[in-house]
């Protein structure tokens, strides 16, 4: 991140939305936009420019984004939005043809700003023709002006797919031009390992595999795959999660310091070490599996969009290990499902057991754990040892806890909202490189060739499977459960 204020650097701009219309641009990018205004970090003569094959023009779109704003937005502020809104534009156009792009270059001539963001709201099979469209139309380049590039998740579908995406942007545009971008890097706790690992001297002396025991990492959902079967049949919960949220919150664990945090290839590089260094331990150390239906809510194979006999995971426990000083000897477990108890996020450090329990205790000493929380509520929770009070030497767990909310008297920011001002600013630090793309698709190689096994099952809104607790209970481990220990 940017060492600095960089509010002087926030140019008039023209942000184009590839994809204008869909969900995400509804529920994500117009609200961190509408925020960023309200905020006044977006240029007063800046402009949205929305692209799109739906037959609309300027005044239709801005009432469609503003109805999709009123409903996601808490805090809608009326005249904020009528200011914003006058300066929202709508280009028609296919995303595998010339001419939608040839009309784009006209307006954005006609509308002025020199520097141009690219955002594709769109489907991952669009994101090659919208990048021969715009040099198609010479927008990869401009003068006086930057050209950035945003490209939103999956990249790629496998690591032979995300090397010739990678090709295609770099035939056209620069590496430091394209932003990819991935919105669990922006949450606060993501960013704020850095701190509490470089920043205290208590925390990084035993951020190794000399205290630590095992690393968890959890993205747990309740939901199923709401309405999006098409999608989730070709991608499954590897692809979805794994690739690209998951191992980027481990990188960012495992990660030597960098020189700075202001130097976004700096942080990149170190990244890439990781997952570079990242393999899975072995086939037996993983485990795929799907939700069956429970108390009313259909099973996956009952979803909309979904094969009867279908074998997409929905769920994935998988032990890594990473051949590095710091690390070796340490599993980093992921794992990752819909339709689960409950919906959660975080990362968990096990440390070791003391070498010697003088107490001479019924139960023996349980390893500290440090927690940091991402969803909900992100914070961070210390789990220790300590007496409990009375005459006897008994032990029992404390907790030490910190919470954003409250704690700072600033708001969370919302990670696209975040992401948004980064990209504007021109700070790539939470932004993914073509090569740290690359590194992470052969890191979960070995998962995607398990897929064509038929799945293990778990019940809607169950823990999870079985097989997954097996898979630390055999080397006498248990995964983390909020409040259990």
């Amino acid at each position: 991140m940017l060492a600095y204020d960089p509010m002087d650097r926030i140019p008039r701009c023209a942000f184009v939305i590839f994809g204008v219309t869909g969900d995400l641009a509804a529920r994500k990018l117009l609200p961190a936009l509408y925020a960023l205004h309200r905020s006044g970090r977006i240029h007063e003569e800046a402009v949205i420019v929305g692209y799109a094959r739906s037959d609309l023009d300027d005044d239709a779109l801005r009432e469609r984004l503003g109805a999709a704003l009123r409903e996601h937005v808490d805090d809608f502020d009326a005249r904020s939005w009528t200011d914003l809104e006058a300066r929202i534009h709508f280009v028609r156009g296919e995303y595998d043809g010339p001419d939608g792009y040839e009309r784009l270059a006209a307006k954005l001539d006609e509308l002025g700003p020199g520097d141009h963001i690219y955002y594709t709201s769109t489907p991952p099979e669009t994101y090659e023709s919208i990048v021969h469209g715009l040099a198609s139309a010479g927008l990869p380049r401009g003068e006086g002006g930057f050209r950035r590039l945003v490209i939103e998740k999956p990249f790629g579908h496998d690591l032979a797919s995300a090397r010739s995406l990678n090709a295609t942007l770099l035939d056209h545009f620069d590496e430091s031009q394209v932003f990819r971008i991935d919105h669990y890097l922006a949450k606060e706790t993501a960013q704020n390992l850095a701190v509490l690992r470089f920043g205290n001297a208590f925390f990084e002396p035993v951020w190794s595999s000399r205290y630590i025991d095992h690393v968890q990492i959890t993205m747990a959902e309740q939901i199923g795959i709401e309405g999006r079967g098409d999608f989730y049949e070709s991608s499954g919960v590897v692809r979805d999660v794994f690739q690209n949220h998951l191992l980027q919150l481990l990188a960012l664990v495992a990660m030597e310091p960098p020189a700075s945090f202001s130097d976004a290839n700096a942080v990149r590089d170190e990244k890439v070490k990781v997952l570079r260094a990242l393999s899975c331990l072995s086939p037996e150390n993983a485990v795929l599996a799907q939700y069956v239906g429970s108390e009313g809510v259909l099973g996956y194979q009952q979803e909309e969009g979904v094969a009867r006999d279908s074998r997409t995971p929905t769920y994935a426990a998988a032990a890594f290990e990473l051949r590095t000083w710091r690390w070796a000897g340490v599993p980093f477990y992921v794992r990752s499902g819909k339709r689960l108890e409950a919906k959660v996020s975080e990362i968990v450090l096990v440390f070791k057991t003391p070498p010697h329990d003088p107490f001479d205790g019924v139960k023996p000493l349980a390893g500290d754990r440090l927690v940091l929380r991402l969803v909900p509520d992100e914070g961070i929770s210390l789990r220790f040892n300590a007496k409990i009070p009375g005459q006897a030497m008994d032990v029992g767990r404390v907790s030490l806890d910190f919470a954003y909310r409250g704690h700072f008297e600033r708001p969370v920011p919302d990670a696209y909202e975040t992401l948004l001002f980064d990209i504007l600013a021109g700070d790539a630090t939470l932004f993914m490189r073509a090569d740290e793309v690359e590194a992470q698709w052969s890191a979960v190689a070995p998962l995607l060739e398990l897929g064509d096994a038929p799945p293990a099952t778990y019940p809607a809104g169950s823990l999870g499977p079985a097989e997954a607790n097996a898979l630390l209970e055999r080397v006498g481990r248990r995964w983390h459960r909020p409040g259990s220990d």
